[in-house]
């Protein structure tokens, strides 16, 4: 039955936040450290984080150690999530001055407000709600074991280590070359604040990511960006209250800010992945409707294992994703590459 269109209201979206400050460098960078099988995949050689291990204390070594064991990386990033803290010191004096069952209500993961109850009763220690966590993050490959760990551990000792490992990374590790970082995130900080005048927020989350396209959820009301170096090239996203957060790389442009040439390292993949007749022919069918591999192999008369291989450029450009088992063009990402040259040219 056709519909007739009478209400002018636009679909509702969320507002674009941003942020930046060595203290979420410092906690990303504890986290990577302490992924074993995610280093190999980061921008960073193997060789960097070997030199930072065989340079660092014994004491914070072993505070390495036990956020490998019990992943407290996540309290670290929960905790900064309450406030702008202006430095390492007003964070020590949070964590140090925090009530007990506070912090553990903080640095357990938020999923969802159906779950909150469960959350704030989890933090005083009863038993079902706890297990009613557990049970609803039985597919996350650490939530399970990381809310039982936050609601048996010894909140003195948590205290310490948390402070501890902060510290010794911030001194040890980032204070080397902290100008520079901080110059580099406060570059794409200011580049995404200008960008946000310019763009729909939807359209700015994706700019920022490199390609994420995240459309707006009832109980979202704002998406937070917050910039780092550590982690490239990957975007690490987690959930707050009413927030969607995306801790994104930064663009090669605000590593070298004075070299207007030096274009956004996104906008190179893409066109890298456009920049193929075969590529372009599959973008093309795309267009038209979600394929399978096999609608793809039969379009083109290319071998399956050809297709496969400029899908999955496709696919890290951003460019194509995966929909019920079939491939789909991405066009608002397509639509986006236009305005993205356009910056580029401009700057």
């Amino acid at each position: 039955m056709d519909i007739l269109q009478l209400t002018s209201r636009k679909r509702e979206t969320y507002h674009v936040q941003l942020t930046y400050s060595l203290l979420w460098e410092s906690a990303l960078g504890i986290a990577a450290i302490t992924n074993s099988k995610l280093l190999q995949t980061l921008e960073r050689p193997e060789k960097y984080w070997d030199e930072i291990k065989n340079s660092i204390t014994d004491e914070l070594l072993d505070h390495l150690k036990f956020v490998e064991q019990n992943n407290t990386w996540k309290s670290l990033l929960q905790i900064l999530h309450q406030r702008e803290f202006a430095d390492l010191s007003e964070f020590t004096t949070y964590v140090n001055t925090i009530d007990e069952t506070e912090l553990r209500f903080i640095c357990l993961p938020f999923i969802g407000n159906d779950y909150q109850i469960y959350r704030e009763k989890a933090a005083q220690g009863e038993r079902s709600s706890v297990e009613k966590m557990v049970q609803a993050t039985a597919d996350n490959p650490f939530f399970p074991t990381y809310i039982e760990f936050m609601t048996k551990c010894d909140i003195r000792f948590l205290k310490e280590h948390l402070i501890h490992v902060m510290r010794g990374w911030y001194k040890e590790v980032l204070e080397r070359d902290g100008t520079e970082i901080s110059t580099i995130l406060k570059n794409d900080y200011e580049a995404k604040k200008q960008m946000r005048e310019k763009l729909a927020p939807e359209e700015l989350v994706q700019w920022a990511t490199g390609g994420v396209t995240y459309t707006p959820e009832p109980s979202v009301h704002q998406v937070l960006l917050i910039p780092q170096y550590i982690y490239r090239p990957w975007n690490i996203e987690a959930d707050i209250e009413r927030t969607k957060v995306f801790y994104y790389p930064v663009s090669n442009e605000s590593i070298t800010p004075y070299d207007k040439y030096t274009p956004n390292n996104f906008l190179v993949l893409k066109h890298k992945a456009l920049g193929d007749e075969v590529r372009l022919r599959i973008v093309k069918l795309l267009s038209e409707e979600n394929r399978t591999l096999q609608d793809l192999t039969d379009q083109l008369n290319i071998g399956k294992s050809t297709i496969h291989h400029h899908l999955k450029i496709l696919r890290a450009a951003k460019l194509v994703e995966i929909l019920h088992a079939k491939y789909g063009l991405k066009k608002d990402a397509i639509q986006l590459l236009c305005k993205e040259l356009e910056v580029y040219l401009e700057k």
